[in-house]
């Protein structure tokens, strides 16, 4: 692969704005440089825009180097940015499967790049020839969700790897979920692959939706890359600061996973015996897709009691399918009480 030749010549040749805190990081008694108010510290000072101590700890747990983490505003920023990295608008297309999430779409949408898409099997399955059947010379990105959204399916690596090997592109791998299937993710063999981006976050296992921070896993090259083209304080100092602070509690946090786990197998067993759901399907991640009879029906039914799920009914293959979160023991047994009563 030819990193240089994937880019746009615009950002080839792109002058990154340099902010005080790119010229100088570190400790001093007096900072000057940056035209912060010099008072209420420490929320005064512009954050490390490189995020060096939160990528040191994520490194740690994550068993890749320093130079190989990209930290965004959730994983939706390092979308957008390879779009806007390699996708010339109007120009340029990327190849991904259907259903999947919805953020691909919206992102090639705003960066006016060709999206072209190839449904799964019924199984939800994928076959790599077929994305790599839909690419030509103008595809400079592959993208899969593995466990995939809405499906919940982990994809076979074996395909993926097919991918990797057969194009001459960048393939994207986001492992959203990956947490919830023990020992399927690919960030072992990020170095074996200089066209591999694997897109990672903790707003799932780690219960951090709420302050917005997303992984990009890629070549030193790839990360320079975006470190280039994105604004230059992109990750505040609170998410920082609260992101090292829950680091910490990896160990509760693997609990959560195996609670999790667990409970989404009593949710399948207990949702498959109501006489409307046709069908539960498979789960490696932390919500189930379910076929009902009357699919809009019991979803209006159950936001008039409270419980919020999601309807898939008009995603591709998925007609008739409620997505519902595995939730808390209590959670789960509210939305299963809530169900009996429609018996």
């Amino acid at each position: 692969m030819n990193l240089d030749k994937l880019l746009r010549d615009n950002i080839r040749n792109l002058r990154p704005y340099s902010s005080a805190r790119d010229e100088f990081s570190g400790e001093a008694m007096v900072f000057l440089d940056a035209n912060e108010n010099p008072f209420n510290q420490p929320y005064n000072r512009y954050p490390d825009p490189l995020q060096r101590e939160l990528k040191e700890k994520i490194a740690g747990l994550k068993n890749c180097n320093v130079d190989q983490i990209f930290l965004g505003n959730g994983s939706d920023e390092p979308i957008d940015l390879l779009f806007r990295a390699f996708c010339e608008p109007g120009q340029d297309n990327m190849v991904t499967i259907d259903p999947t999430y919805g953020m691909y779409q919206v992102a090639a949408d705003i960066n006016n790049i060709e999206i072209r898409k190839v449904k799964l099997k019924e199984d939800y399955s994928f076959v790599a020839e077929e994305l790599l059947a839909r690419a030509d010379e103008r595809t400079k990105l592959v993208f899969v969700c593995s466990p995939n959204n809405p499906t919940a399916n982990l994809l076979d690596k074996a395909e993926i790897l097919k991918l990797i090997y057969g194009f001459d592109g960048l393939v994207v791998v986001d492992e959203a979920y990956i947490d919830f299937a023990p020992g399927a993710s690919l960030l072992p063999e990020l170095g074996q692959h200089e066209n591999l981006i694997i897109l990672q976050t903790f707003s799932k296992a780690w219960g951090m939706a709420g302050i917005r921070l997303g992984m990009a896993f890629a070549s030193p090259e790839i990360i320079r890359i975006l470190n280039k083209i994105k604004y230059p304080y992109n990750i505040n100092i609170l998410t920082q600061q609260k992101a090292l602070e829950l680091l910490e509690l990896e160990e509760e946090k693997n609990k959560w996973v195996e609670l999790l786990i667990e409970e989404r197998q009593k949710l399948a067993n207990s949702l498959e015996k109501f006489p409307f759901v046709v069908k539960v399907f498979p789960s490696d991640a932390n919500f189930l897709l379910v076929k009902m009879h009357d699919a809009r029906g019991i979803y209006e039914y159950l936001v008039e009691n409270g419980i919020i799920v999601r309807d898939r009914s008009k995603v591709v293959l998925c007609e008739d399918s409620l997505r519902i979160t595995v939730g808390s023991p209590e959670e789960n047994a509210i939305l299963i009480e809530k169900l009996n009563d429609l018996i």
